[in-house]
């Protein structure tokens, strides 16, 4: 008689961009007969691939991947809107038997999609207040502000990001209480095991070089320039994308693309580190060594996780 628990209903694989996210995924999708949900907020886009490290239909080795390729360039993100389309999908997948393998590094959107999340409203006449001062001042005044209202949300938010900066003090000012105050508690609306792919910070760095190198080697700047024909300038959201952010501003003229790819390296390493600290203060995650000279146990150690009971 086999005594081990059935696989959870959820998994969700999360951990810092150039990890290896993306091919455990597959690999535990192949193995328990799953599909993967993306919780990445920039593969959401269509045509941005290279950039974002969409893996292609045959890295995919035939496991479906929903959720990829959802939204224009130029429609604004919504985690209220991706909650809704994450959640829909799960529910799919488990009415059909099929494991969801939730897989990303967008921490406020893995937490939308298995966690006890509600969004607090917004006030018109208070967004178009804070959106002219960010017209008129940039975002730094106002990621200073944040700072002092609210110093866990401004570490959380980069401070070139005007319109989560902008959002964050609207809830301040609506609910009186912090942004992070309105982030979930550790309850989740699934039966979920989380794993999170773990890589020492000077692999990791290394890594993330390679991985840009190779993005500019396949053509991210030709994909800017298509994606920029057909609004990704105007893209609230995807202009500000790792990657293209820094080749947008290499094809305006503002820096030279050696300078934009530097650029793009550095903010990346940046981004990295965020979505580490993000995913470190969850107590549910367990982490498992994703170095490349463990990545023969990867998998078989997420299989164990996963095959047995765990604690939260």
């Amino acid at each position: 008689m086999n005594s081990a628990a059935p696989a959870p209903r959820v998994i969700a694989v999360v951990g810092p961009t150039a990890a290896g996210k993306s091919d455990l995924g597959v690999a535990l999708a192949r193995h328990l007969g799953g599909e993967v949900v993306n919780a990445d907020s920039m593969q959401l886009y269509r045509g941005m691939d290279i950039g974002t490290a969409k893996l292609t239909p045959a890295e995919r080795q035939g496991v479906p991947h929903h959720l990829l390729d959802v939204w224009d360039v130029t429609e604004a993100a919504s985690v209220a809107e991706y909650q809704r389309l994450a959640r829909a999908q799960i529910d799919r997948l488990l009415a059909r038997g099929r494991v969801p393998i939730l897989v990303g590094g967008s921490g406020l959107y893995v937490r939308a999609a298995i966690d006890v999340l509600e969004f607090p409203g917004t006030d018109p006449a208070v967004r178009a207040r804070l959106e002219a001062e960010l017209l008129a001042e940039g975002p730094g005044p106002l990621h200073r502000r944040l700072a002092a209202a609210d110093p866990e949300a401004a570490r959380a938010i980069l401070p070139g990001n005007g319109r989560r900066i902008v959002r964050a003090l609207e809830v301040i000012e609506i609910t009186g209480r912090p942004f992070t105050a309105n982030l979930p508690s550790h309850e989740s609306v699934y039966d979920t095991v989380q794993i999170g792919v773990d890589v020492a910070r000077p692999e990791l760095d290394e890594r993330i070089t390679t991985r840009v190198d190779r993005m500019w080697d396949a053509g991210l700047v030709d994909e800017v320039r298509a994606l920029e024909a057909v609004g990704l300038r105007d893209g609230l959201t995807a202009s500000r994308a790792l990657g293209y952010q820094q080749v947008l501003t290499f094809l305006a003229g503002d820096c030279t693309e050696d300078e934009a790819r530097a650029e793009t390296v550095r903010a990346t390493k940046r981004f990295a580190r965020r979505q580490d600290s993000w995913f470190r203060r969850d107590p549910r995650v367990h982490w498992l060594n994703g170095a490349a000279d463990h990545r023969g146990e990867l998998l078989g150690q997420a299989l164990g996780l996963v095959e047995r009971p765990v604690t939260a």
